[in-house]
């Protein structure tokens, strides 16, 4: 009877732990009913347009556990604060051109056309459910806090990963944006942790939605997936396109490198700005994020005129070194003759103004 009543009170506490608001909830309703009509739904599960294992052939979860926790390199982490320019969060574009604030992994604020938009707000020490799980956040990248976010126009999440779905940042956040751009299923998430229903804008690929008269969202297709627990790919993951009254730039959020780059580039293209993922990448799930090399590439394949990478210098989720990905991307970038923006964390870029360009991580 004690080893039933161990199993009894495991099982609660397992219960009671993966039910916690942290981990959201799942599509359900009307919601799931429109999830299980899109195309690319199949099997149960959403699907990306290319097949895309997790990881390669020959390649199982438990030699990427092993690799993980044994394969460490010792420089995953910088060994002091990085630097922060302290930025103006509140004030208004100060031109007619949008400017971009990045704080680290894929946080942004954009500004344009007298119009806050925050992408990916991740502002808690680690990428998880739990402060206590996963890699802390580099030393210098807590400067801004969530609770600086008032009022914000426009609050965008590409897909409900934790670092990209924060639910403390959500929390502070989304109850004051006055709108929500996401994509399909997210809702769901966002609802069970209290945020109005009337104020989340969900999109499927190639659907548009446009507020304020003039700012136009286009959610399109990426290379991913999504779970908070144990299902995946019951939500949509998506890279959105933002139109505003002069100016076109591409939010990548995550993806694998593939040929929906180049159509994308097609049918939507040029953009003046790419922020695409350049880091959390290794051999073991190529499909799922790109290496720096690919970034170039999809860049070039989307027609942007130039490329700011994003998704590193916050949070080390693989075993390559901190800086490995703007090493990468900048000798990649070289050899291809495009164009980089590389800011350092907090600094203001201001599209046809200041593009900086300087290699700040390498000053000692």
């Amino acid at each position: 009877m004690i080893a039933v009543y161990i199993v009894i009170f495991l099982a609660t506490v397992f219960f009671i732990i993966t039910n916690l608001p942290v981990f959201g909830r799942l599509p359900r309703g009307q919601r799931l009913s429109k999830i299980k009509h899109l195309a690319i739904y199949s099997d149960g599960a959403l699907q990306n347009q290319s097949f895309t294992p997790m990881q390669p052939e020959g390649v199982s979860f438990f030699k990427i556990l092993k690799a993980f926790f044994f394969e460490k390199h010792p420089n995953r982490s910088p060994d002091k604060a990085l630097p922060f320019v302290t930025p103006d969060i509140a004030g208004k574009p100060k031109s007619d051109s949008p400017e971009i604030i990045w704080f680290g992994h894929s946080s942004y604020l954009i500004k344009a056309d007298g119009l806050r938009i925050l992408v990916d707000p991740i502002f808690s020490k680690t990428p998880s459910p739990f402060s206590f799980i996963g890699s802390k956040a580099f030393k210098g990248t807590d400067v801004v806090k969530a609770d600086h976010f008032k009022a914000i126009d426009v609050l965008l999440i590409t897909h409900d990963h934790y670092d990209h779905l924060d639910y403390q940042s959500i929390l502070e956040i989304a109850p004051q944006a006055k709108t929500i751009v996401t994509s399909l299923g997210v809702g769901s998430h966002l609802e069970r942790w209290g945020i109005k229903t009337e104020k989340i804008n969900e999109l499927s690929w190639s659907q548009s939605i446009t507020l304020f008269d003039h700012l136009k969202f286009t959610a399109v297709p990426a290379r991913h997936f999504t779970g908070r627990k144990f299902k995946r790919n019951q939500t949509l993951w998506s890279a959105f396109i933002l139109q505003t009254v002069n100016c076109k730039l591409f939010l990548g959020g995550d993806s694998g490198y593939d040929t929906h780059f180049a159509k994308i580039g097609e049918e939507f293209g040029p953009f003046d700005l790419a922020l695409l993922e350049c880091g959390q990448y290794n051999a073991y799930w190529p499909y799922i994020h790109m290496f720096p090399e690919d970034t170039i590439q999809a860049a070039i394949d989307l027609k942007a005129k130039a490329l700011m990478p994003v998704h590193w210098a916050k949070f080390s989720l693989a075993m390559h070194t901190w800086d490995d990905p703007i090493k990468r991307v900048v000798v990649a970038a070289a050899a291809k003759q495009f164009p980089l923006v590389t800011p350092k964390l907090g600094e203001t870029v201001t599209l046809n103004g200041n593009l900086p360009t300087d290699n700040w991580w390498l000053v000692k």
